[in-house]
């Protein structure tokens, strides 16, 4: 069982509330999707699975049919009682929690873990970027992100959308847009489709570059993207550790991948 439409519609009623905008709040409202996303996170029985922005539930309850140990985390104490009332019956853990402050090693102690989520627009760079840097339990994501941003994160060298969000993805993982999902399974509507983005940490970074270092270069090349490397990184970067990374000093950030950014990291640190 999943929740529809107007079983959404009649729990938000029950409270006398909207979805927030400052929380950035779009119920999934087609069960449909929500099986999809489940089946393509690709996660069952003996999986632990935590959902960030858990809202009323219905993806909650397609990745517990799945026969996964499932904890969902919703910031909005509006929400969490529904939230408790829907989905603890099939065995689902609520935690009432802002994943941008939660202490992630006290929620997911040892285990390794998957992360999928319907993410709110305003918080699903930063919290991917986060997650990347600092939980390594969580092995694997499929997120769902404003269609935009799930390009950017999974984007490589050549595509419009590649920058410095895709250069911290690489280090840490592999992304691939898994599946469009449009504005119409949403309660309230958006005005943009959604990508649905799956990322997977690999076992060693992509360079055994100093990571402050690489990641500094890599802000300041794509600060001034369109600026030839040579002066977007003067002060940082001189000609002899060019010549060392074997990066040509005309080239723009954006034709770098995370290995050359790291080739360039390394010989300047």
């Amino acid at each position: 069982m999943t929740l529809t439409r107007a079983q959404v519609a009649a729990l938000l009623g029950r409270i006398d509330r909207r979805p927030s905008r400052a929380l950035g709040q779009n119920f999934v409202v087609d069960p449909n999707t929500v099986r999809r996303i489940a089946r393509l996170a690709g996660v069952g029985p003996g999986d632990r699975v935590v959902e960030i922005g858990a809202g009323l539930g219905s993806l909650t309850l397609a990745l517990a049919e799945t026969g996964a140990s499932v904890t969902a985390v919703e910031i909005d104490r509006h929400l969490v009682p529904l939230l408790r009332e829907t989905v603890e019956p099939v065995g689902v853990r609520v935690v009432e929690g802002d994943a941008m402050t939660l202490d992630w090693p006290a929620l997911l102690g040892d285990e390794r873990w998957v992360l999928v989520a319907n993410l709110p627009y305003n918080v699903a760079t930063p919290l991917v970027a986060d997650i990347l840097d600092q939980v390594p339990a969580i092995e694997r994501m499929l997120v769902m992100v404003q269609k935009e941003v799930g390009e950017r994160l999974a984007a490589g060298v050549g595509d419009d959308a590649y920058g410095a969000v895709s250069v911290k993805v690489a280090y840490w993982a592999t992304a691939t847009i898994a599946g469009v999902v449009p504005p119409t399974v949403f309660l309230p509507k958006p005005n943009v489709d959604s990508a649905l983005v799956a990322i997977t940490r690999r076992a060693e970074p992509a360079t055994d570059a100093p990571p402050d270092r690489l990641f500094e270069l890599v802000r300041a090349g794509f600060g001034q993207r369109r600026k030839m490397l040579r002066r977007s990184l003067a002060g940082l970067v001189d000609a002899e550790v060019f010549a060392c990374a074997g990066v040509a000093p005309e080239s723009r950030a954006e034709e770098l991948d995370v290995v050359a950014w790291g080739r360039l990291a390394a010989c300047s640190s």
